[in-house]
């Protein structure tokens, strides 16, 4: 039993360090993907809210990688650990540093300053700062060492499923009280000045690709962990 359970954790090793060589391969094409350009006449009938739900989508599908490797840390099952820091490190520079960012100084303020579902701002304020806790934490205890370790892998399972917890109803939340309530709030000028600001940000920070890059991003890590088949959901 102690040389199979030696095996089972040297495989845990073996996978993710073909996993890294696998994802950086994987991951190439995807550099080179197309993209609407700033300025199109596509980018720009992306309204505010609809580019913020469609972050919601992106954040969902990170949900669904962190879901996966904590249960096949739970089962002891191999999974290539470049998966879980590359979705930690979408979830950084995308969710938090970028699509959070946009909700914190354009969206919150305005509800605030109208009074208006304040009390649910200051929540997802709160969330906010808790999530970016959590994925500190998620990405110090992504290492082989940690992820091998007895003390380690509760740890960061806790961590993964913690913020699957609290983001599902965070992000419904958003989409179903908070964000059909903008347009009216703000008017249609202030809105469409929204969505041309969301578009210059996101292209600045992100590149031609912006929203897109990054949606090829996660389905390359899909496809390294075996969940991009949609159809692999559908209950039997």
């Amino acid at each position: 039993m102690r040389a199979e359970h030696d095996d089972r954790r040297g495989f845990l090793v073996v996978a993710g360090t073909i996993g890294a060589g696998a994802l950086l391969t994987a991951c190439a094409p995807a550099v080179a993907a197309p993209s609407k350009a700033p300025g199109t006449k596509e980018a720009d009938e992306v309204s505010p809210v609809e580019d913020l739900m469609r972050e919601h989508g992106v954040l969902r599908r990170v949900l669904l990688l962190y879901q996966e490797v904590a249960r096949r840390i739970e089962h002891q099952e191999p999974f290539p650990l470049e998966v879980l820091t590359s979705a930690a490190g979408i979830v950084r520079r995308f969710i938090e540093d970028y699509h959070e960012k946009l909700e914190e100084d354009f969206i919150f303020p305005r509800f605030e300053k109208a009074n208006k579902l304040v009390d649910l701002v200051t929540v997802l304020r709160q969330q906010h700062q808790a999530g970016r806790r959590v994925t500190e934490a998620v990405q110090g205890l992504a290492t082989p060492a940690l992820v091998q370790s007895a003390e380690g892998r509760p740890k960061l399972v806790a961590a993964l499923q913690a913020f699957s917890r609290m983001y599902a109803p965070h992000a419904a939340r958003e989409d179903t009280v908070l964000f059909p309530e903008l347009r009216a709030l703000v008017g249609a000028k202030d809105y469409d000045t929204l969505g041309d600001a969301f578009e210059d940000k996101e292209h600045a920070l992100f590149g031609p690709q912006g929203f897109e890059g990054v949606v090829a991003e996660v389905a390359q890590l899909e496809k390294t962990l075996g969940i991009y088949d949609l159809a692999s959901f559908t209950p039997r």
